[in-house]
């Protein structure tokens, strides 16, 4: 079948929710063109007599079960299971079977409509924190603010992570959620509600001529958002571009691809081969060349047509990335719909970067790698793009930077006089790379100019929580004197002077 549209390919593996309201699509996976809608001139028959001689068994079973089971039988029921049956048979994790309301909820996940009260939250040292309120959401309109700490839902107390359902509902259903904020104990009714948000951000960072671009989701109108933000923020005299892609678990090929042509003239997205194994490149034509440094950064949820863009720009000579491997799917699916309303969706191609690097369960490492911590990530991605001065604060629940909110926090942990950070953020911070050495519990860190300094466990200058590195700031400041820092109800600000 000849699909000359990118967006018939869908490309999303659902890995996690943290947003409340969630995808009506509890568990959507690709973003959803359909191969009804493929060009004139495309035929594909079914229903030759081998197919009716092949289908008669079932229709047999079906008779049966109808006719003698004392349980008697669901007719769509079992025909949904046998289908599903035949599609998990294929022991693939992408292709799927959708009823008409899972396409539309799936649909609904990758274009960024939700229901609920808006809201991005962690539980942390047991309590549950708002890390973000949601633009056009309900818990906007109602007045939660990022930072409150959700106590109660529906009077009853917030205990453990899993109290988090609570707050998930249907649509015109009412929630009450109370809050503590500074001491204050506040209570706000929320009907729950669809609202949209939008798949593209950004911001020029404060103190430097670097753009920030985040992409969540490469929707319908994904490309569309990016070119404005781009152009707002070339007007505003930006020279370094960071393009955020963590997080971001894919879409619309069509997306990325007219993305990609922000970035570069002409060259190849990316390679595809299907059931013949010939390579077929999908070349772009007719964009422009980006004409500044691009750093992307990644996570390990980067999946899909993330993996497209970032493998594109960086084997294109255009990006370097920066953070943690991404998330490995190189397999482009297709939703086919059928004759009783359901969709199957089946993965149709595997694809390879420009450099025809098949990373499928594998991912793409980067070329500067920064681990599980999102505000090291970020300032790494600044420095690199070419920002000269760096700021940051934060709590268990914020993260700015130079005066910007990003999403992310700064866990600290504090014994007496003495004050941890994690050991990333302080790294990247003087623009360092730390190293641990298990065996004697000492984390080096390595500056640009080659000099070390340590901190060790026994010293008590560095402690190892849940597998992560925490350095203690005085003794950090002693070894780097151009680090300020103040540590104020629960806030940590650094910075580098």
């Amino acid at each position: 079948m000849i699909l000359t549209s990118f967006r018939k390919y869908a490309l999303i593996p659902m890995l996690s929710l943290s947003l409340l309201g969630l995808p009506q699509a509890a568990g959507a996976a690709e973003a959803a063109g359909t191969a009804s809608t493929a060009e004139a001139g495309t035929i594909i028959q079914l229903g030759t007599t081998e197919t009716s001689s092949d289908l008669q068994a079932l229709q047999e079973v079906l008779n049966y079960l109808e006719a003698y089971n004392i349980e008697g039988v669901e007719r769509q029921e079992f025909l949904d299971n046998a289908i599903r049956g035949m599609v998990y048979s294929l022991d693939d994790p992408y292709s799927d079977y959708f009823s008409k309301e899972d396409l539309q909820d799936f649909e609904n996940g990758v274009n960024q409509e939700f229901v609920g009260i808006g809201v991005t939250l962690r539980f942390y040292n047991d309590k549950l924190y708002i890390t973000d309120v949601l633009p056009n959401s309900p818990a906007s309109k109602s007045g939660l603010k990022a930072g409150d700490i959700i106590a109660k839902v529906d009077g009853q107390a917030v205990t453990s992570s899993e109290d988090v359902a609570r707050i998930q509902g249907e649509e015109n259903t009412l929630v009450k959620i109370t809050v503590n904020r500074a001491g204050q104990t506040l209570v706000y009714p929320i009907t729950r509600a669809h609202f949209s948000l939008p798949s593209v951000t950004g911001s020029v960072i404060p103190s430097s001529r670097v753009g920030y671009i985040a992409v969540s989701s490469f929707s319908d109108t994904a490309d569309e958002e990016f070119a404005q933000k781009l152009t707002s923020l070339r007007q505003a005299g930006i020279s370094a571009l960071v393009l955020d892609l963590r997080d971001n678990l894919g879409g619309y090929v069509e997306s990325a691809a007219n993305i990609a042509k922000h970035f570069m003239k002409d060259g190849v997205l990316m390679y595809t081969v299907d059931q013949s194994g010939e390579l077929q490149p999908v070349e772009i034509t007719g964009g422009e060349d980006i004409g500044m440094p691009v750093v992307v950064l990644t996570n390990g949820l980067s999946a899909s047509a993330s993996e497209i863009l970032t493998g594109a720009l960086r084997d294109n000579g255009i990006a370097k990335v920066v953070g943690a491997q991404t998330y490995g799917k190189a397999r482009i699916q297709n939703v086919f719909p059928l004759s009783n309303g359901s969709s199957l969706k089946l993965t149709v191609q595997a694809y390879l970067t420009p450099k025809q690097v098949d990373f499928n369960h594998v991912g793409l490492k980067p070329d500067l790698e920064v681990n599980n911590n999102a505000a090291a990530q970020l300032i790494t991605g600044m420095y690199e793009a070419g920002a000269r001065k760096v700021s940051v604060s934060g709590g268990p629940a914020s993260l700015n930077i130079n005066g910007t909110a990003f999403p992310g926090y700064i866990d600290v942990i504090q014994s007496g006089k003495q004050v941890y950070a994690p050991s990333r953020l302080l790294s990247s911070l003087i623009q360092g790379t730390p190293a641990w050495t298990s065996s004697i519990g000492k984390l080096t860190i390595t500056d640009p100019l080659g000099k070390q300094a340590g901190f060790t466990l026994a010293a008590k200058t560095a402690k190892l929580v849940d597998g992560e590195s925490y350095l203690e700031l005085h003794e950090f400041q002693k070894k780097y004197p151009k680090l300020t820092w103040s540590y104020k109800q629960g806030i940590l600000n650094l910075s580098i002077n």
